[in-house]
């Protein structure tokens, strides 16, 4: 009896340790908390789990830890990032990784199955005990077998596995690595936008002509730093419109407006607010304030090609929002993946029978499952950029930096010589259509031009005079009627050469 006791014990020790390591990757449904939202900041740039103690278990994993993942690095940043003992750090975090922790419940259920197989092989195939004693098994029937498969048919599928979660992450990755480009135009072209706008600032001269600037009016500085403000804002709030349009309403809706009726005034604030599609309607009042700055049309429409990219960008985001990865592949991917790694310790068991009752198959089948299904985990985050972009911290940055480039108004470095300016100036070059420009070597190549046409027209005079006294020589007898339509070829004649000459004309110019 004593060593049936210690059989029993020993069995239900090594299933309660197997069931508590297995419990370390599952997931906490009892906590009703729900993610903390998080105050606005200046700059959304945090990363790691949250630093209060006292976070919901929500905000370490899923949904809620998905603001932790918004990285922007620096310098400092990437000095951590290559270190020498960047592997031990990460190996020593494993047990704190938020992707690790979503696949919880997929690991359990493939270590279940695991223990599953280990103890039912264990009860009908015998066991040894820690002396190393091999015991009768302690179910005896002719129905009760051992349980497993060949692990060939693993061996075969898995190229095919291998193929769909690459091309599964790969497929993830590029739609993050989109985002983040429609993101960086956003920024590139903010900042040309408000450039332009800010150097052309009353510049009444086309930007193809070579004249000198012509100034629209006396520029009133109070103007200018009003008109050039509202272009900075609200190229700052159809950034941060556009955020909250691919952000969650929940986490940030309360912010954006608190946001926009700080910097905006009541009546722009509530129009962008109030809007079915609010990025649109800043995009517009933006066309509307570039549309006041005093300066040439063309001008103007070069500015105008920033906001067309804008719209892009805009486009593509919500493109990526709306269409996730074909579901028939994602959802034929988790099937294979979690089929595949269900019926994996069936065939572990044989492989590991050099260890102690082949206990070792149940942790290998954890770890297994643990680094495949977290392929898939990461693929799964990847897909949907938005939350885990710092759209936060490029919004304010895309603020700060026009709000900085609209203050360079007026503060003109380079100022053109007095004599190029007289030279510029010089009715010559300033004709109406801006078109004529002829400097002095072209006239004198002009001069020749003309003079090689006189000669032209001449030598084409004298051989028409010749050959009509030639004619009145050998035909005196002609009649009046002969002599007139002889006349009329004549001229014919100089027409045609008087064309071909201001044909070449152009040619020679």
């Amino acid at each position: 009896h004593s060593t049936m006791i210690f059989r029993f014990t020993a069995a239900a020790f090594v299933l309660a340790a197997t069931t508590s390591t297995c419990a370390a990757f599952s997931t906490n449904l009892s906590n009703p908390h729900a993610a903390i939202k998080q105050p606005s900041t200046s700059s959304s740039l945090y990363m790691g789990p949250p630093s209060d103690p006292s976070a919901p278990i929500s905000d370490l994993f899923g949904e809620g830890s998905r603001k932790y993942r918004r990285t922007v690095y620096t310098h400092n940043e990437w000095v951590k990032h290559r270190s020498s003992d960047r592997f031990v750090n990460n190996i020593s975090t494993l047990i704190y990784s938020g992707i690790y922790k979503n696949v919880g419940k997929e690991v359990f259920a493939t270590t279940s199955v695991a223990v599953f197989v280990w103890a039912w092989n264990t009860l009908v195939g015998g066991y040894e005990d820690f002396s190393g004693v091999m015991h009768d098994p302690l179910i005896s029937s002719k129905i009760a077998a051992a349980i497993g498969l060949p692990l060939t048919i693993f061996t075969a599928l898995s190229p095919s596995l291998g193929l769909l979660l690459v091309f599964r992450t790969n497929t993830s990755y590029n739609r993050w690595d989109e985002a983040r480009k429609f993101w960086g135009l956003n920024i590139n072209h903010t900042r040309d936008l408000n450039r332009m706008a800010t150097a052309w600032y009353g510049n009444d001269s086309s930007p193809d002509s070579l004249s000198a600037p012509k100034q629209t009016a006396e520029i009133d500085p109070a103007e200018r730093e009003h008109l050039l403000g509202q272009v900075s804002l609200l190229t700052w709030a159809f950034v941060r419109s556009m955020k909250r349009h691919l952000s969650p309403p929940d986490e940030d809706e309360e912010d954006y407006i608190a946001e926009l009726k700080s910097r905006l005034t009541p009546e722009q604030s509530d129009a962008i607010i109030s809007a079915t599609h609010r990025p649109n309607r800043a995009l517009f009042d933006l066309s509307v304030a570039i549309e006041k700055l005093p300066m040439h049309f063309m001008r103007k429409n070069e500015i105008n090609k920033n906001l067309s990219i804008f719209e892009d960008t805009l486009g593509g985001c919500e493109r990526l929002l709306s269409s996730p990865v074909p579901l028939f592949y994602s959802r034929h991917t988790a099937r294979f993946i979690s089929v595949w790694l269900l019926f994996l310790p069936f065939a572990l068991y044989g492989q590991f029978g050099d260890s102690w009752n082949h206990v070792t198959m149940i942790p290998a089948t954890a770890l297994i499952s643990l680094f495949l299904f977290g392929i898939e985990e990461l693929a799964t985050q990847l897909e949907e950029p938005f939350t885990i972009l710092p759209m936060q911290g490029f919004c304010d940055k895309i603020g700060a930096n026009c709000n900085e480039i609209v203050t360079w108004a007026g503060q003109d470095v380079y100022k053109m010589p007095e004599e190029l300016m007289e030279h510029l100036e010089s009715p010559e070059l300033n004709t109406e259509s801006n078109l004529d420009l002829i400097e002095e070597s072209d006239d004198e190549e002009k001069s020749d031009v003309e003079d090689k046409i006189q000669e032209m027209e001449m030598e084409s005079d004298d051989e028409a005079e010749n050959d009509i006294n030639v004619e009145d020589d050998t035909s005196s007898e002609m009649t009046s009627s002969d002599l007139e339509m002889e006349s009329d070829l004549v001229e014919e004649s100089d027409d045609e050469v008087e064309d071909d000459v201001e044909d070449k004309l152009p040619e020679m110019e």
